[in-house]
């Protein structure tokens, strides 16, 4: 199956790098390029990309609102932020606005591809123990859970006990080992806790978890 990529970044140079990349791959297509966000919305809307290679700051719309924007659409791609920093900040911005992870825009070819393909194919970029720290790190200690639409509901209470201990940072094999289950079984559990939170992949599991009040900021020492 060929992979739709969708390239924005409002320097050239940098698209036109990232296009030679992934064109030599047989199962990327780049169907777009963007220079600003504004662009990056109406390309996604009439490309329908698979993967959206979304620059952090650009002209105009950054990529953060960019984002925010394209994720909220029917049937969203999913996003990689790029960024020439490792800056938390603009990371936890992107990731509530719906990023599937996060890559400096120095890195190497093999992993850009590799990325691409991981974020396509439902994971995400991002381990849950780096998602716990930055919400953690932004989120207030004394925020409002927004339980009241009912979403926690609808999980299991063996879903429920698997998504705490997922936003706590744990992986498949140590959620299994805890629950004394299979690493299969565990991944069972969080495509079910995806599915009926309608989320896209694990790190958005694990904001939402934040969201809800399923588990809450560790206040800061």
């Amino acid at each position: 199956m060929t992979i739709k990529v969708l390239i924005a970044d409002d320097q050239a140079l940098v698209r036109s790098g990232f296009r030679m990349i992934l064109e030599s791959r047989d199962d990327l297509e780049v169907v777009g390029e963007a220079s600003d966000g504004e662009q990056a919305i109406r390309l996604a809307a009439q490309t329908h990309p698979d993967v959206v290679l979304m620059d952090v700051r650009m002209p105009g719309l950054d990529g953060v609102a960019a984002t925010a924007r394209i994720t909220a659409a029917a049937g969203p791609p999913r996003v990689i932020i790029l960024t020439t920093y490792d800056l938390e900040e603009p990371l936890y911005a992107a990731l509530r606005a719906g990023a599937s992870g996060f890559l400096l825009k120095d890195v190497r070819p093999a992993d850009l591809v590799d990325a691409i393909r991981v974020v396509a194919g439902g994971d995400a970029l991002l381990a849950p123990t780096a998602t716990r720290r930055l919400l953690d790190r932004f989120l207030a200690t004394d925020v409002t859970p927004s339980a009241a639409d009912g979403s926690l509901e609808r999980l299991t209470e063996r879903e429920r006990e698997v998504l705490t201990l997922l936003a706590r940072g744990s992986s498949n094999a140590e959620i299994a080992a805890r629950l004394v289950v299979t690493e299969a079984t565990v991944k069972t559990h969080v495509s079910a806790i995806l599915r009926k939170l309608g989320v896209r992949d694990r790190v958005q599991a694990v904001v939402l978890a934040y969201d809800l009040g399923l588990v809450r900021p560790r206040p800061s020492s």
